[in-house]
């Protein structure tokens, strides 16, 4: 396993980290997300931990607190020293029927985090996040609660989701002039068939020092090996009932059919080819794995070891390579000679006096 620190901290996490959205089921879109129960969830999260993983993503919304519950009490059943391993959860999804069960504001998230430590059994969360962007309540005021939270040692490093690098932006001007705690990552949709934030969002965080954490990185289920041109619907596929995250389709089955000489050459499958394309970009802190079965997991975990060639990785950049959009296109063209030294205007024609 490899480590990086947590974007602008000190903190080591493992890069691949076990995202737990699989655990506890439900009804509707939880039952066709994952139906992993309490043995199972032991089961992933011990081979997790012997391979070397000391992250783990959950969320409050989840299988509407199962997934927390469950992940709590596997570390307790396995006996895992709440020390060496780093928790994270997230805030903001609709927990219950009342008008501020929703939300970022500061009374959503004072009687959310006590809910998210009372079910994952803990005094503490290491990364709370703002799982979506909030439309109503001020930044501000996001920031003052969370760092209230920070200032209690409830929460020790606060991050965001699926926000606008604009938002993002704003939050740390407020962190700085306020004093205030400061968002240490970004949770992020990313993968080799969805590249949009690598337009805004990646160069952001390279300045900022942020960290990216990538949330479906297999694009649903959509580059895991059971997709294809021919076969775009595949039965037992959560991305069969649930289509979802947005990808360009065409795009994406070329990318696949570039796949197949490369994961051949290597002797895996599609699947972790695309998590070690991710793994090699220098702006990802950690690519978020969920899993339903053992062979799964280890599959998805075996991407951190795998080293892709110069010319592999060029032959995947490519074929996946997002359309030119303004502004990208013009800032190169305007910068073209920017760093090229002045030409010096003739001088032959000048005489010593």
């Amino acid at each position: 396993m490899k480590y990086k620190t947590l974007g602008n901290t000190g903190l080591l996490v493992s890069t691949a980290c076990l995202g737990t959205m699989t655990f506890g089921g439900g009804k509707d879109f939880w039952k066709v997300v994952g139906t992993v129960d309490q043995a199972g969830a032991d089961e992933l999260i011990k081979a997790a931990i012997e391979a070397g993983v000391n992250f783990f993503d959950t969320a409050d919304v989840y299988s509407e607190g199962e997934s927390e519950k469950i992940l709590g009490q596997s570390l307790k059943n396995l006996n895992i020293a709440r020390k060496d391993i780093v928790l994270a959860t997230k805030v903001f999804g609709r927990v219950g029927p009342g008008r501020n069960d929703v939300g970022a504001s500061r009374g959503h998230i004072m009687d959310a985090v006590e809910t998210s430590l009372r079910r994952l059994q803990t005094d503490h969360i290491d990364v709370y996040q703002i799982h979506g962007s909030d439309s109503v309540t001020p930044i501000e005021e996001t920031l003052r609660a969370l760092d209230t939270l920070v200032t209690q040692g409830k929460v020790r490093y606060i991050g965001c989701s699926n926000w606008q690098a604009w938002k993002i932006a704003k939050a740390l001007g407020i962190s700085e002039i306020r004093n205030l705690a400061r968002f240490d990552t970004l949770q992020a949709y990313y993968s080799i068939a969805g590249r949009d934030l690598e337009r805004e969002l990646v160069p952001f965080l390279e300045a900022e020092k942020i960290g990216l954490l990538v949330w479906s990185p297999l694009a649903g289920g959509l580059l895991s090996g059971k997709f294809s041109r021919e076969n775009q619907k595949p039965k037992g596929s959560r991305r069969s009932e649930f289509d979802f995250p947005i990808v360009d389709k065409e795009r994406t089955w070329k990318i696949l059919e570039a796949m197949v000489p490369i994961a051949k050459a290597h002797d895996c499958s599609p699947a972790r080819i695309s998590l070690a394309w991710l793994l090699a970009k220098p702006v990802v802190t950690s690519v978020i794995i969920g899993a339903k079965r053992l062979d799964q997991l280890q599959d998805n975990l075996a991407a951190v070891e795998l080293k892709l060639a110069e010319n592999e990785i060029r032959q995947l950049d490519e074929v996946s390579a997002l359309p030119p959009e303004y502004p990208g296109w013009m800032i190169p063209f305007q910068s073209s000679n920017r760093l090229e030294p002045v030409a010096r205007p003739p001088t032959a024609h000048l005489t010593k006096v």
